[in-house]
């Protein structure tokens, strides 16, 4: 299963394509749709890529994700229930789904539950984000979109 163009339309209106590495709001080297995979500090404000390649890291980074959504969910989803996942997944990471509450209802089918634990993901490095809280209302409202 592959995220539908909602679900990437989704997660790129909250990464916004740079390509100049910068810090996350919490210090993290990010370049290209959120890509944070093999940069170091040092790359922060130095290091370039083209969009083509910013590109070709988005798709690699969704894969990566889609493929962790489905290793973790052991019900069936709709095609916006999924994205809805990756998106979160994108941002959060594997770790933090498999160890979720959102993960346990999901696979307990408490499909309306599921949608309430995405505002509970709304911080970074302990402060509440303004972004992050309006991102994860989208994942919500895309995951409870039949």
């Amino acid at each position: 299963m592959a995220i539908n163009s909602a679900s990437e339309q989704l997660i790129k209106s909250f990464e916004a394509c740079k390509l100049t590495c910068y810090a996350d709001a919490i210090g993290v080297p990010t370049i290209g749709w959120g890509t944070t995979k093999g940069l170091k500090k040092s790359d922060i404000g130095k290091k370039t890529i083209t969009q083509s390649e910013a590109d070709r890291l988005f798709s690699r980074d969704v894969a990566q994700f889609e493929k962790a959504v489905l290793g973790l969910v052991k019900v069936p989803l709709t095609p916006n229930q999924f994205g809805a996942l990756v998106s979160f997944t994108y941002n959060c990471g594997s770790a933090n789904l498999a160890a979720s509450t959102l993960l346990k209802k999901v696979n307990a089918k408490d499909f309306a539950g599921a949608a309430n634990e995405f505002a509970r993901w709304n911080k970074a490095g302990g402060q509440v984000l303004a972004g992050l809280t309006r991102r994860r209302a989208a994942e919500a409202t895309l995951f409870a979109t039949p």
